[in-house]
């Protein structure tokens, strides 16, 4: 029923949690970013701006095939699909939008440069590298504070918005994070990475990524091929 475009990354295994715990059928179609799959003009039909996860369902609204593009996007999309991890009440729902917001626009794009400068990145900058790991754990701090008042990040129960969160969290040493420093939040990550359906997505082509990039695999990641006019 749905085809997903993806590679193993935090952003990628929002969608592939999703689709486990929903029990959705999904086809896999590695979009390896290493390679520049995601510069493939049958990819950019589908995700535009270049970037993975993409799905397209083939029994969307109306019974037609429906594509979208963006991780936040997809799981709202998958959530209203299926009636599943987005509640029914408005002030709830409300809620889960607020805290899937917080992850797009803070937790990956920050956790995101905090990865980079910090592990990736060719020449190693003082200024960036400590403020993205400086950044890290002020939003690991927000989450820790916000799990002392909630049993899950939105609501007091498991939505989209803890799927959202939790993959950006399991490496924190990449971000500079001391993880024992937030203990509440440590025992929310813990837990829900040991639901079933979460192990089976994080497996989800695991087995094909790499922890050493040649020159041309850098480039297509962080490189000119990034910008060019397509």
């Amino acid at each position: 029923m749905i085809d997903l475009y993806t590679w193993p990354t935090p952003n990628g295994h929002k969608v592939h949690i999703m689709l486990e715990e929903t029990g959705l059928a999904y086809t896999v179609h590695p979009i390896d970013i290493q390679a520049g799959d995601q510069f493939r003009p049958e990819f950019l039909k589908i995700s535009p701006n270049n970037k993975m996860p993409a799905i397209v369902d083939q029994d969307g609204p109306g019974g037609k095939p429906m594509s979208m593009f963006e991780s936040g996007a997809i799981l709202f999309y998958l959530a209203s699909k299926t009636g599943k991890f987005l509640p029914e009440d408005v002030r709830d729902r409300w809620t889960v939008m607020q805290w899937v917001m917080f992850q797009m626009g803070h937790i990956g794009p920050m956790l995101g440069q905090a990865h980079h400068f910090l592990g990736y990145a060719p020449e190693k900058i003082e200024y960036a590298m400590n403020r993205y790991k400086n950044e890290a754990n002020r939003l690991y701090g927000v989450v820790e504070r916000r799990l002392g008042e909630s049993q899950y990040v939105a609501c007091d129960q498991y939505t989209i918005a803890d799927m959202a969160i939790v993959p950006w969290l399991r490496a924190p040493e990449r971000q500079g994070v001391n993880i024992d420093d937030y203990p509440t939040l440590k025992r929310w990550r813990d837990a829900i990475l040991e639901r079933p359906a979460v192990k089976k997505a994080l497996q989800v082509l695991a087995d094909r990524r790499r922890t050493q990039m040649t020159d041309e695999q850098r480039e297509n990641l962080f490189g000119a091929k990034q910008y060019a006019q397509r």
